[in-house]
């Protein structure tokens, strides 16, 4: 099972992003809107969650968070394209303390949320100029997601969620 610890925009802030233009470009693969979350942790190939769900069920007695998108795309490398999104390094820091341990190593560098837009070779090609308007939103629950890989998009499942300030 390939996992990672995620949450997913609502509904309304999906609609809002909706109608950012989408160029069609070659080399340039965009992401849909099923596939839009901000990830916290990721862990990798794991041969059983059992252990990633009982990390995630620690996490019920964390604060809901408040995550705010803003400002233009930004480009992550050399063939990411992503909205950052502000607010989540808290929650992100008691995903990493919970998971400690369980799957790969969590990367070296503090944590920056995003929402990641476009990949591709050409992602470099597009024009930063459309910003989005400051769009802010309530994340109540954190998921377990595990991602499907193969031909075509990849495929996000959640496999649990845990609400926040359960406890």
């Amino acid at each position: 099972m390939r996992l990672f610890v995620a949450v997913w925009p609502p509904p309304e802030v999906v609609a809002a992003l909706a109608g950012l233009e989408r160029p069609t470009l070659e080399g340039v693969r965009w992401t849909t809107q099923e596939q839009w979350h901000v990830t916290l942790r990721f862990l990798g190939s794991l041969e059983s969650a059992d252990g990633a769900m009982a990390a995630l069920a620690t996490l019920a007695s964390a604060r809901v968070a408040e995550a705010t998108i803003d400002g233009p795309p930004v480009r992550l490398g050399r063939g990411v394209l992503a909205l950052p999104v502000d607010g989540l390094s808290d929650l992100a820091a008691l995903v990493a303390d919970a998971f400690g341990g369980i799957g790969r190593p969590p990367e070296p560098s503090s944590f920056h949320g995003h929402l990641t837009l476009a990949r591709g070779r050409a992602v470099g090609t597009l024009s930063q100029s459309r910003s989005v308007q400051r769009v802010s939103f309530r994340v109540p629950e954190v998921s377990l997601v595990e991602s499907h890989l193969g031909r075509g998009p990849a495929r996000y499942e959640t496999i649990a969620s845990v609400e926040l300030g359960a406890s």
